[in-house]
Formats: C-alpha cells, sequence, structure tokens
C-alpha cells in the first residue's frame, strides 16, 4: 500500500560519531554516514511510495540480514584531487593503510589502469594491491584467476575493493563462471562486503552495482525510441545495492537520466539512481545514501507512474535532485539536505523566476538540472523540455516532451554558500510528439537594392 502524502519535518542536528569525526573505525567495520557538519533538517516525502513514514534520523541499524559494508558509487570521471571521495573510500575500508583489492578487468589495459589506481590510493593513505582478474590482461587466463583460491582469500581479508572504469560487461564476464554462477572472488567480494567492508567503483564499476546494467546501449533518445531488450542493452550486474534500486552513471552530463526510463520499466524497478561524474553516493547498510564529491545525483521514482501503448510516454513519475551533501534513505523515502541549505528552504510565494520554462535540449549537459532548479524557484506550474534528432536519423519525426511540474510535496533548498540547489519531488511526464519536417528552413536573403524591382520578392 502506497502510504498517505506527509509535510516535510524538521529535526534538531544530531552529533557525529567518533568515525565520522575523525578516529578512523576498525579494518571493515560498519561506518556510519559522515555529513561535514551534522544534519539539521530531514524531509519526509512519501507519497512517491518509497517507504514508510518517520520523524527521525535512521537509527544506523543494518538491513536484517544484508551486507554490513558500505558502497561508494561513482559517476566516471574521478579527479585525482577530489579528495573527498578518494579519502572516503580509503577510510570506509578501515582508515589508514586500509587494505584494498583493485580490479582493472573493465579495462582495455588493465596492468596500466591498476598501476595508477593502486598508486592513488596509497597516496591517500591505503594499502593497495592489484587482483589481476581481467579479460584483457596479457598473458592470463581470467577464468582460472577468478577461482584462484589465494587470490580470493586475498579479496575476503581485504577491507575495501575498487572497480576501475571501462567496460562494465568485461567486470561481469571476468568473475562470472561461463554458466553465471559465481567465482571463488565474487563469493570473496561478497563475504568482504558482508562482514562491513567497501565496495567502490567509477563509470563501469558503478554500472556493476545494480542488479541490472546497461550492457551495449544506444544513444539516449535512441533508447527512448526503440526501448531496451535483455542480452543487448541491459544485461546482469553483480548487484551489491541491491535488487530493488537501478543505478546508472555519467548521468548528468551525458542526459542519461531518460535513458534510465526505459530499463526501469522493462526490469520493473521502481527506484533509479543515477550519478553524475566526479561524484559519489555512499551507500551504508542502512540503506542511507550521501552525495558526495563535485555534482549531484538524481533519483527517479516510478512507484505511482503509468504508461500507455506506443511510442514510449510516461506519466506521474517523481524526480529529485541530490546536490553534494545531500542524503537520502532508501527504506523511509527520507530526504535529509545538506547542513548549507538546511536553512534554506525555498518560499513559493517569493520566486525568483517569474518567466515560462522551457529547454530546447532536455538532454543536454546538466540542462534537466538547471531547469528543475528555475521550476522549483518560480512562479510558473510548469518547465518544459523536448528531445528531438537529426533529419537524417531513424524516426527523424519522433521527438519528446518532458513536462516537469510542481505538486503539493515538492520542495526546493538553496546553499547560501553557492546558491546550488536540491529539489525534491517534482512530477514528470512524458509525451511523444511529432516533428514536423523540415524543422526549419533558412531565412531568404534580403534582395539587393541593385536587384531590378521586378525581381525583388515582396518585403
Amino acid at each position: 500500500m502506497v502510504p498517505e502524502k506527509v509535510a516535510p519535518v524538521i529535526v534538531p542536528a544530531v552529533p557525529l560519531s567518533a568515525a565520522v569525526q575523525g578516529e578512523p573505525p576498525a579494518p571493515g567495520a560498519p561506518v556510519p554516514p559522515a555529513p561535514a557538519e551534522g544534519i539539521s533538517a530531514v524531509v519526509t516525502i512519501s507519497g512517491s511510495g518509497v517507504g514508510a513514514k518517520s520523524t527521525s534520523l535512521p537509527s544506523g541499524k543494518t538491513v536484517p540480514n544484508g551486507p554490513k559494508g558500505s558502497l561508494v558509487i561513482v559517476g566516471g570521471a574521478l579527479r585525482s584531487d577530489n579528495a573527498t571521495v578518494w579519502e572516503r573510500i580509503v577510510r570506509l575500508a578501515g582508515g589508514e593503510s586500509a587494505r584494498i583489492a583493485v580490479f582493472a578487468s573493465a579495462s582495455a589495459s588493465p596492468e596500466a589502469t591498476a598501476k595508477f589506481n593502486v598508486e592513488l590510493l596509497n597516496q591517500y593513505g591505503a594499502d593497495a594491491f592489484f587482483i589481476p582478474v581481467a579479460v584483457r590482461l596479457a598473458g592470463s587466463d581470467y577464468l582460472a584467476a577468478a577461482d584462484d583460491p589465494e587470490l580470493a582469500a586475498a579479496v575476503r581479508k581485504a577491507g575495501g575493493v575498487y572497480f576501475a572504469g571501462g567496460d562494465q560487461a568485461r567486470i561481469t564476464r571476468s568473475l562470472r563462471r561461463p554458466d553465471g554462477s559465481n567465482s571463488l572472488v565474487l563469493d570473496a567480494i561478497w563475504d568482504m562486503y558482508r562482514k562491513g567492508g567497501v565496495i567502490a567503483g567509477s563509470s563501469a564499476g558503478a554500472a556493476i552495482m545494480s542488479s541490472t546494467m546497461f550492457d551495449e546501449p544506444r544513444t539516449v533518445l535512441g533508447t527512448l525510441k526503440h526501448g531496451v531488450a535483455e542480452g543487448h542493452e541491459i544485461s546482469p550486474g553483480l548487484g551489491f545495492i541491491g535488487d530493488d534500486v537501478f543505478v546508472d552513471q555519467h548521468l548528468l552530463v551525458r542526459g542519461r537520466f531518460a535513458r534510465m526510463l526505459p530499463a526501469m520499466l522493462k526490469k520493473g524497478y521502481k527506484l533509479g539512481l543515477g550519478i553524475d561524474e566526479n561524484t559519489a553516493m555512499v551507500v551504508t547498510s542502512n540503506r542511507d545514501v550521501e552525495v558526495i564529491g563535485y555534482k549531484g545525483a538524481l533519483l527517479i521514482d516510478l512507484h505511482e507512474a503509468s504508461t500507455e501503448p506506443g511510442a514510449f510516454n510516461l506519466s506521474n513519475a517523481r524526480v529529485s535532485y541530490l546536490d553534494a551533501g545531500d542524503r537520502f534513505n532508501i527504506a523511509s523515502g527520507e530526504f535529509f539536505p545538506a547542513q548549507d541549505k538546511a536553512e534554506g528552504k525555498l518560499d513559493p510565494a517569493k520566486p525568483y523566476y517569474r518567466e515560462p520554462l522551457f529547454a530546447a535540449d532536455i538532454l543536454g549537459n546538466t540542462t534537466v538540472v538547471d531547469l528543475m532548479g528555475k521550476l522549483i524557484d518560480s512562479d510558473q506550474p510548469d518547465a518544459i523540455g523536448i528531445t528531438l534528432g537529426s533529419p537524417r536519423s531513424a524516426q527523424p519525426d519522433l521527438g519528446f516532451e518532458f513536462r516537469f511540474s510542481r505538486v503539493r510535496d515538492s520542495i526546493g533548498y538553496m546553499s547560501a554558500a553557492s546558491e546550488a540547489y536540491s529539489i525534491y519531488n517534482l512530477r514528470m511526464d512524458i509525451r511523444p510528439i511529432q516533428i514536423r519536417l523540415p524543422l526549419y528552413q533558412y531565412q531568404s536573403e534580403r534582395p539587393s537594392l541593385n536587384t531590378p524591382p521586378q525581381l525583388r520578392g515582396s518585403e
């Protein structure tokens, strides 16, 4: 049953644990979420059906029979100077000298990629080491390596695992046997995770976190037009985050939020989390998600969404933007704005934007978040974005309208420090539209004054 909608709830700030304040936990021990200075506001939005109502912060208890460890899901393009993310990986693995097993399985050049990431993690205080299980590793039988008891033991004893980027299909191919069963090394990763370790991954290493991942997808627009098929555009991931949340990466830079929707509908996911580049989602054992790094993440909620036959369409989806420092609890459905936004709740009676809101390319770099930010701080009831393809592409006359609307429980916050928005619970409707061809015509050149009057067109 979908719980009834409730008003936002404000609770006092909570004290930080010793681990958050800088005292490193024991290797492999579970670590509670770590906002910079504590959390002072919680927004419960349960009309979307994401969880039961609650007026308190998550207790920190682990999910029964679930992993006791953490995930650090990076959207790709993680810079070497992003200390916030790298230091969090090391701390969750146990702190100074934490043993972290590096997998370069996705890379076309595993040795070089592993060397770079091992050295980088060590610069941030880890004691990282390479696990040579990779399809492209020269002179190696990756299937035999994945079932090597010594490699499995090394992973099991580590405090964390890091998956570098590349092609995510190479990761699943190298860690699962041809019959689909887990290799010894993959079982060891799960054991390490269940005992309190951290699994981190960037780009391809993020894609494997859900039980379904993109494999050989079309373009974002092509995915909307043609959908996805198992074994082609999508395939099984490793499922560390659980079977109920779909994960995608490079999200805002490449407009990939839209391609998540056909995949989620195909596989029955109700929640999707998409993370942007140089940014990470830290997922704890109590299913608390914290965004850290450069940008943010989108949460897509399809609990109350519906579709109709024909070209792709979607009604009454909900979409939220979690900026750096924000948190969301998957189990309870609560949003926790970062401390620099907690006192910056937007007043709908005092909007900043007062003109119609429209984006000609909703799949452009960060366009969707820019449009959502303007809508939540405007006097407009909705904002429209469209996407269309080249006149020379397949189905050139098919495009899509994305309509974002404020609803009763839509809430926005703005940071006093950076003027960045956090946007919770906007409605999103997508409809196919017909593109009239030719889409545009060149304006006629203005006739020259030297042209005889009888040859000039009417002006």
